[in-house]
């Protein structure tokens, strides 16, 4: 059984001011040396991109020589192979044409963030708040993701504090439209909708919305731009700092740019071409790599990879 918070009135305006958290992994990669981070950074995709091939073709274990690869979980290549977004996929495929209902669907996906929840949930659902809720309540175990690897912390919504569950289950269905009109209004860029939205909700991690939000760009491109430039999370900036460095560049923003196009040069056989979000996320993956060679990460928990199974155990 969930314990379900209470929605809690508050008569102060909420605070806009958004402090900066301390970035856990900023030293990560200190210390260690690569020459090349550019070829660190392809080699790395052309590997892990392998693995996910050989492994989807019905190969046995281990897919490849690579001995951190064989022991750490990492995300794949391009996010549209990662179970979660399998599963969101799958959970608003048939919203394109309603936008209002997409972005309800995208931003109660994010919220909820696990695949075996989403998977035995429809998008019908969110149009019956209270049997939402009863259908989460029942659920055998927990219907979030890991809360302390992907924390949700309370929506300020007209100055009432929504928790995660609450927010999830009844308050998106009620405010869609202005949702809606955020978003729209941000001419297709990824950051401005973030913002936007997070000036409604007052959050101090935006991770949630930003990823709602860049999911739009699978299913409406003419609303969120796939192309736009991303923000940088706290676990790709240690990675992006070496190749921005090492590419002579003033900005995260440019240094995306640059791999995209280097990208026909150094890996032109991949599926698809890089988008930004894809360079961000995937230097995040690049820093935990190189965090195990330099022994800044452990082979521990959900860290550890396990054949067939979730880093939740599932």
């Amino acid at each position: 059984m969930i314990k379900i918070s209470r929605k809690i009135k508050i008569k102060t305006a909420r605070s806009t001011q958004i402090s900066e958290s301390h970035n856990p992994y900023a030293a990560a990669l200190d210390g260690l040396v690569l020459d090349d981070p550019v070829v660190a950074f392809f080699d790395f995709c052309r590997e892990r991109e392998q693995i996910r091939f050989l492994r989807e073709s019905g190969d046995p274990a281990p897919w490849t020589e690579d001995a951190i690869f064989q022991k750490g979980r990492f995300l794949n290549v391009f996010r549209e192979d990662d179970r979660g977004s399998k599963a969101i996929l799958r959970f608003a495929k048939h919203l394109a044409d309603d936008l209002p209902a997409l972005i309800h669907a995208l931003f109660f996906a994010r919220w909820c963030n696990r695949q075996t929840t989403l998977d035995v949930l429809s998008h019908s659902i969110l149009a019956e708040p209270e049997r939402l809720r009863r259908t989460l309540e029942t659920l055998p175990s927990q219907p979030w993701c890991n809360v302390t690897a992907y924390p949700v912390e309370p929506v300020c919504w007209e100055g009432v504090f929504y928790s995660r569950f609450d927010a999830a289950t009844t308050l998106f269905g009620k405010i869609t439209g202005s949702l809606t009109r955020a978003i729209t209004g941000a001419d297709g860029d990824v950051i401005r909708a973030t913002h936007a939205v997070n000036a409604l909700f007052g959050m101090q991690n935006d991770f949630p919305i930003f990823m709602a939000i860049i999911d739009l760009a699978w299913f409406r491109p003419d609303v969120i731009n796939p192309e736009s430039h991303v923000p940088t999370g706290i676990g790709a900036v240690a990675f992006l700092d070496r190749l921005q460095k090492y590419l002579g560049l003033d900005s995260h923003q440019q240094t995306c740019d640059r791999m995209i196009a280097l990208q026909r040069e150094y890996w032109p056989e991949a599926k698809r071409a890089f988008q930004p979000i894809d360079v961000e996320y995937l230097s995040c993956e690049c820093r935990k790599y190189y965090s195990y060679i330099n022994g800044t990460k452990l082979f521990e928990g959900k860290n550890v990879f396990r054949s067939g199974k979730s880093a939740d155990g599932q």
